[in-house]
């Protein structure tokens, strides 16, 4: 079972009680200090808090926030390091982005560029060691880890290359272990139709190639109704053209759903299907490229 499912099903039991006034009861008290819960209840999907200005060191920013859009995430100086003293590893330095709603965005680098615990910070998964993190105006910095828990469930979805399917259970039990605890969830079957598996839905994962598996585990994250897909390298355990069909249900619910969806891979063909590539290396953003233009999965040069 995958991390995020473990952390949705235990925040299962850290729920904090709404507050009927919506008054903030005080800070890290079962994650009523979020600033998303001050209407007594999460709501990643109304509220809205102005974002800073940008500093004059911000990389460009996509076609997104020429129409006048609000980022989802606002991201300055954010670092992270591991240990201390002589022993410290600095995974990120001084990371400054935007990203919006609807764009499809592929994080580039080598192994130890710091794309993944870039992908953590931005999931809730680890929090920085400096900067500024803001999901919606709500600086997920200063969340405890029950405010970070509902963040996690209600906002987010996540995709590993590990599929973190469970054996015993078929393709749609496996996607409704995440309906029965979210909220305005989708059908399961609505969500495996989604991604092409319509037809394949009472099957066990054993009875399932692995760009099945890789696509239940997509429709796992995206049952929830997330704003948010985090995939971290999906087709790296597969081969070339079961990969292109994995990347075509992620691209299908990116332009379908709206939804913000986040890749990171070492594979530099994927550039072309993103709006926007960031390219990593020793912890730094050190390249922003922008796609007038996305080009279609099966016309990438393989």
């Amino acid at each position: 079972m995958g991390p995020e499912l473990l952390r949705a099903t235990d925040g299962i039991q850290q729920r904090a009680l709404a507050n009927p006034r919506g008054i903030v009861l005080g800070r890290r008290q079962r994650g009523l200090d979020c600033p998303l819960r001050q209407r007594g209840k999460l709501d990643f999907f109304t509220v809205r808090t102005a974002m800073p200005a940008p500093a004059q060191s911000d990389p460009a920013p996509s076609a997104f926030a020429h129409r006048g859009s609000e980022p989802l995430f606002h991201v300055r100086e954010l670092a992270r390091v591991y240990g201390e003293g002589s022993a410290a590893v600095t995974a990120l330095a001084w990371i400054n982005l935007d990203l919006f709603a609807g764009e499809l965005i592929v994080l580039l680098g080598a192994s130890g560029s710091g794309k993944s615990t870039l992908l953590n910070q931005l999931g809730g998964l680890d929090s920085p060691t400096h900067g500024t993190l803001l999901y919606r105006g709500a600086n997920l910095a200063e969340f405890d880890e029950a405010a970070l828990t509902n963040f996690r469930r209600d906002a987010v979805g996540f995709v590993f290359q590990a599929y973190n399917l469970i054996p015993s259970l078929t393709a749609r039990e496996n996607v409704a272990l995440i309906t029965e605890i979210c909220r305005d969830p989708m059908a399961p079957e609505e969500a495996l139709a989604l991604v092409g598996l319509a037809d394949r839905m009472d099957h066990f994962p054993a009875q399932l190639s692995g760009g099945e598996q890789q696509r239940v585990a997509i429709a796992r994250a995206v049952a929830k109704r997330p704003e948010v897909l985090l995939c971290d390298e999906p087709t790296g355990a597969l081969d070339v053209r079961t990969g292109i069909t994995v990347l075509e249900a992620i691209e299908r619910i990116n332009r379908e759903l709206g939804t913000l969806a986040v890749i990171i891979t070492h594979n530099a063909i994927l550039a072309d299907m993103a709006d926007r590539v960031f390219t990593l290396s020793d912890g730094r953003i050190v390249n922003v490229r922008e796609n007038q233009v996305r080009g279609q999965v099966r016309s990438l040069a393989w």
